[in-house]
């Protein structure tokens, strides 16, 4: 009996399709743990508060962020090392530990404040879930896949779980949406000189320009040297044209992806809460309210909405809490001297795992202080955007550093991108202590 011949134009195109989703890595699971509960919730918040009128900083951040993780991704790919190894083999002790302790602590609170939306999001479905146990439950996860799964099989799971995304693009489209208007407030920027914005827009750029992303992303392109065998010459990589391409590629896709996401979200937060009255966010039954429009038609929509909500937020947190454990671990392990890598197994990097279970049992604490745990996470992206002011002045200053780089220096775009977002991000955060001091 012969065999029925297989169609060549599908072979070819199953082959463009498997070859693009091996070029997604790092970049596609950085851009997704972007948008974390923390994201998720400010972005939510600034829908419900400001309407439309902070929807101009998706299109504005997004060459900023595409910049800022292809110079981190570049900069671990040419040197083989982190970020922290880089600043360690270049700058003072004192500028080493300052980055590296304003890593941890903005991860650490990150982390914490993770568990809890994870917890919070659980008893939406299961309201008879204990909290502590919900968050026990979650950490004792994640480090059990974090450090007993393989990078490589462990960053496939990850790839799959910033689907969940979805929801908000699709609820954004069977709402009746002011089109014009949306297109307006995202190229036109609103601004107003009050406490309230100014606290919620660097949140908005701290949660999407955010610390612990660029340690990961470095670090994540040595993994993915490692994993592709990249031989190396005289202590570095030996990098192809190919590696450097889809790398770019990767990243591009994964912060676009990012920015679209937050685009949806702010979108589907202004038309359906704000529009609604809803201004604050205090829980998480109040953020997936934002979600009721997807299944209105259903009977119990609102427990649907907030399923949805909840499968979204863990899924999500599951992607993003190790991202923020991992690149706590891969910052001090290098400024320290200690085997690192997800790559590695656990007895052949003690201390960069005891970095992992340490921050995860801090942020696990953190939520036994009496914090509302939405409140946590929007405090958390503005933390993150005041800590990332300094990190970026050292980015930039790697960035365009040919001793460091070689030939692999920053282009002037990238440079000048980089700068301006530096300078953006310190101007939000001069502005809101300011808004602080004066109220």
């Amino acid at each position: 009996m012969s065999k029925k011949p297989v169609s060549s134009g599908r072979t070819v195109s199953k082959l463009k399709f498997n070859r693009f989703t091996r070029i997604l890595g790092p970049g596609l699971i950085t851009g997704a743990a972007d948008d974390d509960p923390s994201g998720i919730a400010t972005y939510t918040q600034t829908g419900a508060q400001f309407g439309l009128g902070m929807l101009w900083a998706s299109l504005y951040q997004l060459p900023m962020i595409i910049a800022i993780q292809e110079a981190c991704a570049r900069i671990g790919a040419v040197t083989g090392k982190g970020l922290a190894g880089v600043v360690k083999e270049n700058y003072s002790r004192k500028v080493l530990f300052t980055v590296v302790l304003l890593v941890v602590v903005a991860n650490c609170i990150n982390i914490g404040a993770d568990i809890g939306a994870i917890a919070a999001s659980t008893q939406l479905i299961f309201p008879q879930f204990n909290f502590a146990v919900i968050a026990f439950t979650t950490v004792l996860l994640i480090l059990f896949l974090e450090i007993f799964i393989s990078y490589k099989k462990y960053a496939n799971v990850l790839k799959f779980l910033s689907l969940s995304l979805l929801a908000y693009i699709v609820t954004a489209f069977l709402v009746s949406q002011p089109w014009p208007e949306i297109f307006q407030a995202s190229i036109v920027p609103h601004f107003e000189f009050n406490l309230d914005y100014l606290f919620l827009v660097t949140g908005v750029f701290g949660t999407t320009i955010t610390p612990y992303m660029f340690f990961w992303q470095a670090s994540g392109e040595v993994e993915e040297e490692k994993s592709h065998n990249i031989r190396s010459k005289g202590g570095r990589p030996v990098l192809t044209k190919r590696f450097l391409k889809n790398m770019r590629i990767d990243n591009a896709i994964g912060m676009t992806f990012a920015q679209i996401s937050q685009w949806f979200i702010v979108i589907t937060a202004a038309t359906v809460l704000f529009s609604a009255g809803i201004n604050n966010i205090d829980s998480a039954a109040d953020a997936a309210k934002a979600l009721e429009p997807l299944v209105q038609s259903f009977p119990n929509a609102g427990l649907i909405a907030k399923v949805i909500f909840a499968v979204g937020v863990i899924g999500i947190g599951l992607q993003a809490i190790p991202v923020l454990a991992g690149s706590s671990a891969y910052a001090l392990s290098e400024a320290m001297g200690w085997k690192s890598g997800l790559s590695r197994k656990f007895k052949k990097a003690r201390g960069f795992y005891f970095v992992i279970i340490i921050s995860m049992i801090i942020g696990l604490g953190m939520n036994f202080i009496g914090i509302n745990p939405i409140k946590a996470l929007i405090f958390t992206a503005v933390f993150n955007g005041v800590s990332a002011v300094p990190l970026l002045y050292v980015i930039a200053k790697i960035n365009g550093n040919a001793n460091i780089l070689g030939d692999y220096k920053g282009s002037m775009i990238s440079r000048l991108i980089i700068w301006i977002a530096f300078g953006v991000m310190a101007l939000a955060a001069i502005g809101l202590f300011y808004a602080i001091a004066t109220s």
